[in-house]
């Protein structure tokens, strides 16, 4: 099983165009043994420090494999409406990793 933990910068007034592209990529995830386990969206209250621009969201997603990931990721649905993530999302940090 892979972890990842991705956190989302979104261009400012561009929060609906992303919010329709997780509708779509959130579900599809699944077909492809994909599981959001937490999705955060900070607040200005909920940070005690810190000197970068905070993310729109945080997801912890895990995926039963590499292979799973990649096929989300080239999946043609997904590849169908990846212009709304692109029109929204200014960055990312993705980090990936292993249960330990």
């Amino acid at each position: 099983m892979i972890f990842i933990t991705q956190l989302i910068f979104v261009k400012s007034g561009a929060e609906k165009t992303f919010q329709k592209f997780e509708e779509f990529a959130i579900p599809l995830m699944e077909k492809y043994n994909g599981k959001i386990i937490y999705r955060l969206r900070p607040t200005e209250e909920s940070y005690i420090s810190g000197d970068k621009d905070r993310p729109y969201e945080i997801h912890f997603i895990s995926f039963d494999s590499e292979e799973d990931l990649n096929n989300f990721l080239s999946d043609d649905t997904r590849l169908s409406f990846l212009h709304l993530k692109e029109q929204s999302v200014r960055s990312t940090l993705l980090i990936k990793g292993h249960k330990m």
